[in-house]
């Protein structure tokens, strides 16, 4: 069973990109604390919620850094925090990444297109991405098209990024729902809330797939 699928009839307004990213987590200053250690801090908000969840969230949030020394530094740092490894960081046909969860739940990929290190290992993030698990990838493109968003990369019904401006801490790309849970190395079922909200100036709404949208404050 997968997330409720539910379509808001708010009316439709223009977005560009997402201005933030809030967790719904159980402990928010535990939460706090990992994120800090790991080192996104700055880029998403926690939100205290008890609301139910189980299995696979339907999304991930994706790390894009220099090369691979950086990425074992991060999935380091998230499992000293607390986090489980789901995938061991390693060479892949298109680079070299790892994947691992957070003590509240949420999945993160960390990656780097690079497979051999040019220089030491740092603590910065080139990009980050809000992957959505989607049921029709073509059919939530056109949703967020027509709300305003500009698709930046399009792979049939596999894969669609969207562009950002400068101010948003994330990108949004969509990708099919169980070719995504593969990809990070857990089962495709869900059920319950998403657990995460995103902000943007035409909110609240809510997409085809049940991922909640709120003004941004």
């Amino acid at each position: 069973m997968v997330m409720t699928n539910t379509t808001s009839i708010a009316s439709i307004a223009s977005i560009t990109s997402i201005a933030s990213v809030t967790l719904e987590v159980a402990d928010p200053e535990a939460a706090r604390r990992f994120y800090t250690a790991f080192g996104v801090d700055t880029r998403i908000r926690l939100r205290a919620s008890e609301a139910h969840s189980t299995g696979f969230r339907g999304f991930t949030l994706a790390l894009t850094v220099s090369g691979p020394a950086t990425v074992d530094g991060f999935v380091d740092a998230a499992v000293d925090a607390g986090a489980t490894v789901l995938k061991p960081a390693a060479k892949s046909l298109w680079g070299y990444g790892g994947v691992v969860q957070a003590p509240d739940g949420t999945i993160w990929k960390i990656a780097t297109s690079a497979k051999k290190d040019t220089g030491p290992a740092t603590r910065e993030i080139d990009e980050m991405v809000l992957l959505l698990g989607v049921e029709d990838v073509k059919g939530s493109k056109q949703f967020y098209v027509g709300r305003g968003l500009t698709v930046a990369k399009s792979f049939g019904g596999k894969y669609a990024e969207f562009a950002s401006d400068e101010s948003s801490p994330v990108k949004l790309a969509l990708y099919k729902r169980r070719g995504l849970a593969k990809d990070l190395g857990v089962p495709a079922e869900g059920t319950g809330s998403h657990r995460v909200v995103l902000g943007c100036a035409a909110g609240p709404f809510t997409d085809p797939d049940g991922f909640a949208w709120e003004a941004a404050s």
